[in-house]
C-alpha cells in the first residue's frame, strides 16, 4: 500500500500545526463558532447533537496494522473506547473535546493518517471496491487510480469550493461493489475491444433527496486519460453547479438540468483542452504510486485443514459460506470480518476488537486490512489453511458472526442517537431486526438480503439502494419510517421504489416481517434472492403483504 512521501509529512504536519492555532483562538473567544465552523470543517471536525465529531480519512479503504492500533489508541485516550466505520469507508470518532482535537490529529500524522477534506464542499474521500487487489474477478487493482485522485484532488486550488461536496467511487472488476452509480463520478474498470483495460464513467449519481443514477459519458475512457477526464468533469460542474439552493447544487441536479447529452459535449470540449495540458506526468506519478501496490508474497501451504473444518465444524461451515469470497489465488480466500454482532451498532468497533483485527492482519493477512463502504473489515489476503485459526480468533473477539449479505449485515447511519441532521433512529432498528430475525432463526434460509437505514433525508444509510430501504422521517413530532423495495447498489443499480405510507417506531420491525415472509412464500425456488423475485413479480404482491388488515383496522 501507499506510504506518505516526504512531502505528504509536510503537508500534514503544517494542517495539523494550522488548525491547533485555529483551536486556541476559537477557545480564547478570538474566533466566534460561525467563523470557526468553514475551518473546523476542512478538517472533518462535526458539531454533532451531543459533542464533537471527528471524521477520519481511510483513502479507498486501505490500512495497515500499525495505523489500525493507532485508531484503537486515540478511542482510548480521547474518545470512549470505540469508533465507528462508515458508508464511505472512514471512521468517526464520536465523543472528541476540542481541546484534544489537534492531539489527535498529530497522533494520525504520526501513521500517515489524517482527516483533512473529509467535509466540505471539495473532493470527498474517494472510495473503491473493499475486495480490491484481491478479487477473483478484478481487472485490475484500482487502488492506484484512486491514490493519484487522491493526491491530485487533495487542496486543488480549483475545487476546494465547489457548489456542493463531490464523491467519487472506483472499481477494478466489472461486477460493481463500490455502488459506483450512485456517485457524483463513477468509475467502474472494463476492457474493450481489443482487451485493453480501461474506465466506464459515470456522473450524476446520488442519493439524498433527489436519488438519481448516474449516467454513462464514456462507454470506454483509456486508462492514461482519467486524470485530465475527471477534471474536465469538476471544471465543468464547477462552472455550471448552482450555489443559489444547496439543495440543488449536486451534479446531479447540474446533469438533469443540462441534460446527458449536451452535459457529455461541454465535457468532452473541456477534456479535449486539459489533456494536451498534463503531457504525461500524471502517468509518471502512477508507474511511481503503482509500485506501492505490488501484490504480496503469496505462500505456497496445504489447505488440507481448511477442508477438514469445513466438513466437520457446522459453525465454521456457516461462517465460511458467508464471510468468504473468492480470491485470485486458489489457496487463498478474502476473509470479511462482520462488525454487525446481533443487536450490536453496525459498523461500531471497539478498541480492543481493533487492535485484534491488527493482529489478525499482521499473522495470517501479509499486513493489508480494507474497510467496507457496507461498514463491515475485510482481510484481503489470507491462506485457507490459517482460515480457521483466523476463525477461532474473531469469534473470541466478538467478530465471528456468520452474517455477510444477510438479513442483518445492514448499513445503518448514527441517526438521531448522534446526528444533529436526523429526524429518527436509526441503530435501534438495526438492532431489533437483526435480533428478531436471528430469534427466528430464518436469517440464512433468507438467504442474500441487503437492508439499509437512514435517519433523515440526506440518506447517509444509502436506504435508496438497499434491497428493503428505510427512511426515517419526522411527522409531526413523531417517528415514522417509510419503505423502498428493489433498489440496488450493483452494477444493475435501481432506485428502490416507495411502497406506501410509512410506519411507527413499533410497527416498522413487524412490517419488515411480513416482507420477508412474503418472499418466502413467493419465491420460484430456494435460490431466488429477494431482489430476484422482486424484479420478477413487481411491488404489488409485497405491497399486499405489507398492508394486509390495514384497512379494516381504520374501519374499526
Amino acid at each position: 500500500m501507499y506510504s506518505y512521501s516526504e512531502f505528504d509529512e509536510a503537508y500534514v504536519r503544517e494542517r495539523v500545526a494550522q488548525f491547533t492555532h485555529q483551536v486556541e483562538r476559537r477557545l480564547d473567544g478570538s474566533l466566534t463558532e460561525d467563523e470557526f465552523r468553514p475551518l473546523r470543517l476542512m478538517n472533518g471536525l462535526y458539531l454533532q447533537l451531543h459533542a464533537y465529531m471527528l471524521r477520519v480519512a481511510i483513502p479507498y479503504g486501505t490500512i495497515n496494522p500499525r495505523q489500525m492500533r493507532q485508531l484503537a489508541y486515540i478511542a482510548d485516550t480521547w474518545d470512549k473506547g470505540y469508533g465507528h466505520f462508515t458508508t464511505r469507508q472512514n471512521i468517526q470518532f464520536n465523543w472528541p473535546k476540542l481541546p484534544d482535537v489537534p492531539a489527535m490529529l498529530s497522533a494520525l500524522a504520526d501513521v500517515g493518517m489524517h482527516a483533512i477534506q473529509t467535509s466540505g464542499n471539495c473532493v470527498r474521500n474517494v472510495t473503491a471496491d473493499h475486495f480490491a487487489g484481491a478479487a477473483a474477478d478484478e481487472i485490475e487493482d484500482p487502488r492506484p487510480v484512486a491514490e493519484l485522485l487522491r493526491q491530485w484532488s487533495t487542496d486543488h486550488p480549483e475545487f476546494q469550493f465547489l457548489p456542493r461536496k463531490f464523491k467519487i467511487a472506483i472499481t477494478g472488476s466489472p461486477n460493481d461493489r463500490a455502488v459506483t452509480r450512485a456517485h457524483d463520478i463513477g468509475l467502474r474498470m472494463v476492457r474493450n475491444e481489443a482487451g485493453e483495460p480501461g474506465f466506464e464513467v459515470m456522473v450524476g449519481g446520488g442519493l439524498g433527496r433527489t436519488p438519481m443514477i448516474a449516467h454513462t459519458v464514456r462507454d470506454f475512457l483509456p486508462k492514461a486519460d482519467l486524470l485530465p477526464y475527471v477534471e474536465a468533469v469538476l471544471s465543468v460542474y464547477n462552472v455550471l453547479g448552482r450555489r443559489d439552493n444547496k439543495y440543488k447544487a449536486r451534479v446531479k441536479i447540474t446533469v438533469h438540468e443540462t441534460g446527458k447529452e449536451e452535459i457529455t459535449r461541454m465535457i468532452e470540449e473541456r477534456f479535449a483542452e486539459l489533456r494536451p495540458l498534463f503531457g504525461g506526468n500524471d502517468q509518471k506519478l502512477l508507474a511511481e504510486i503503482e509500485e506501492a501496490f505490488a501484490p504480496p508474497a503469496f505462500k505456497s501451504a496445504p489447505t488440507d485443514a481448511y477442508d477438514a473444518f469445513y466438513k466437520a465444524d457446522p459453525t465454521f461451515r456457516a461462517w465460511a459460506d458467508t464471510n468468504l469470497a473468492k480470491h485470485r489465488n486458489a489457496d487463498y480466500a478474502i476473509v470479511t470480518i462482520s462488525i454487525k454482532a446481533h443487536g450490536e451498532t453496525p459498523g461500531d468497533a471497539t478498541s480492543d476488537q481493533m487492535r485484534e483485527i491488527a493482529a489478525l492482519a499482521e499473522e495470517f493477512g501479509h499486513n493489508e486490512l480494507r474497510i467496507s463502504h457496507e461498514q463491515n473489515v475485510i482481510l484481503p489476503h489470507v491462506h485457507k489453511g490459517d482460515l480457521p485459526a483466523v476463525h477461532a480468533r474473531l469469534v473470541k473477539a466478538g467478530l465471528g458472526t456468520a452474517n455477510v449479505g444477510l438479513i442483518s449485515d445492514i448499513i445503518a447511519c448514527p441517526g438521531m442517537d448522534y446526528c444533529a441532521l436526523a429526524t429518527a433512529r436509526s441503530i435501534p432498528i438495526a438492532q431489533e431486526i437483526a435480533t428478531t430475525f436471528r430469534d427466528l432463526d430464518l436469517e440464512h434460509a433468507i438467504g442474500p438480503l441487503k437492508i439499509k437505514i437512514s435517519g433523515c433525508i440526506n440518506a447517509c444509510g444509502h436506504h435508496h439502494v438497499g434491497h428493503i430501504g428505510i427512511l426515517g422521517l419526522d411527522r409531526a413530532g413523531v417517528e415514522n419510517y417509510q419503505i423502498t423495495l428493489g433498489g440496488d447498489g450493483t452494477e444493475t443499480a435501481s432506485i428502490g421504489e416507495k411502497t406506501g405510507p410509512g410506519f411507527a417506531y413499533d410497527e416498522i420491525v413487524p412490517a419488515v416481517e411480513r416482507l420477508v415472509r412474503a418472499y418466502l412464500g413467493l419465491r420460484a425456488s430456494a435460490e431466488e434472492t429477494f431482489l430476484q423475485t422482486y424484479r420478477r413479480l413487481g411491488i404489488e404482491p409485497f405491497k399486499a403483504a405489507l398492508y394486509e388488515g390495514e384497512d379494516s383496522q381504520d374501519a374499526a
